[in-house]
């Protein structure tokens, strides 16, 4: 990438690379000399989602639900690795900045959601919130559709897991708590260092490390379950963190753990090599030649099978070194799914929870 490595302060990306899918392209006039940290941080923007339904279906192998509902399209949390950030461009915007600033909502998504599942139509199974952005992301803070979309869930008692990397999800305790009575909710919490500082470069709006494990204390001692995420694992930058990661989590009570290796599609190849520039540029060469080592020569592969773990004598190395973590930290490999026989559908009015 052709520009002056800069950053703006609680963004993870400050530009916008060139939408894969446009012609049109906004280039800075390299005459104009603005000083860099003089460029404001843009506010965040919200957009509305005019989508008729909620509910989106995969058939990918690689993960582990078919299902799932996204809220919101676009993350403010700004983690500049977050393999979401091309999907933007579908929308006429940049998997840059525009991504983390322009969130595109679906304010109507509790009442899509209701509608869905009591179609005759729908066969009950399991969904996911979070496949592609997250739904405890700060705006929710105000808006609290994912919450409405929880109550959804409760009185319907269809299963559901959430993944997040927010403390905000302890906000809905009383919601997934009273879930867990139908063994129809899961809550994954993704940690990707215990570094507060790396966290804040890398993921500059989320919950610091301490409280993500906080939130998997206050979870569990309410009953519900918690899997851990240890996601994404980057090569020479927070790999040498999995051990404690894992022992941390099964100290704070989760009772399951997951990995993820870094992924770099499309335009995030770009992003990232210009982050490591920026925050880690010593160390820039050895983790992107890393990445290519695990990745067939490439930054990515999404190859089904591989573009979650790799391949090659380094992915084997980290799944092997995973799962001696994981057995090292007290994990025991869980074979319980989330029930679907208390689901029940009802005649589209919502009932009085509490």
């Amino acid at each position: 990438m052709d520009y002056t490595p800069i950053t703006i302060h609680g963004r993870g990306s400050p530009v916008d690379p060139k939408n894969r899918f446009e012609r049109a392209e906004f280039v800075v006039d390299e005459d104009v000399h603005v000083d860099p940290s003089e460029r404001p941080a843009p506010t965040t923007v919200l957009l509305r989602d005019h989508s008729k339904s909620i509910i989106a279906t995969n058939d990918s192998p690689d993960v582990s639900f078919d299902a799932s509902i996204n809220v919101y399209r676009g993350c403010e949390h700004g983690c500049v690795y977050c393999f979401a950030r091309p999907t933007h461009e579908y929308l006429g915007m940049s998997a840059g900045l525009d991504f983390e600033s322009k969130i595109v909502v679906k304010f109507d998504a509790p009442q899509l959601l209701r509608k869905e599942l009591c179609s005759p139509r729908w066969k009950p199974q399991r969904l996911a919130m979070s496949g592609v952005t997250d739904c405890y992301q700060p705006i929710e803070r105000k808006l609290e559709l994912t919450r409405k979309c929880l109550e959804v869930f409760l009185d319907l008692r269809s299963p559901v897991t959430i993944i997040t990397k927010n403390h905000l999800v302890t906000r809905d305790i009383d919601l997934l708590s009273e879930m867990a009575k139908f063994d129809c909710i899961k809550v994954c919490i993704s940690i990707t260092t215990l570094d507060p500082t790396l966290t804040m470069k890398m993921e500059p709006r989320t919950s610091v490390p301490a409280r993500r494990l906080a939130a998997i204390e206050k979870l569990t001692a309410a009953g519900v379950p918690v899997t851990v995420l240890n996601a994404p694992i980057i090569p020479g930058l927070n790999d040498h963190e999995m051990a404690d990661v894992l022992t941390a989590a099964r100290n704070a009570g989760a009772t399951n753990a997951g990995h993820v290796l870094l992924r770099l599609p499309w335009a995030v190849k770009d992003l990232f090599e210009d982050w490591l520039e920026r925050h880690f540029p010593d160390r820039k060469d050895k983790i992107l030649n890393r990445v290519r080592e695990l990745r067939g020569g490439k930054l990515y592969d999404a190859k089904f099978g591989e573009r979650m773990k790799g391949q090659g004598i380094w992915a084997e190395q980290f799944s092997q070194m995973f799962e001696m973590a994981k057995r090292k930290a007290g994990f025991v490999e869980e074979k319980k799914t989330l029930s679907l026989e208390h689901f029940r559908q009802r005649d589209g009015k919502q009932l009085t929870l509490f």
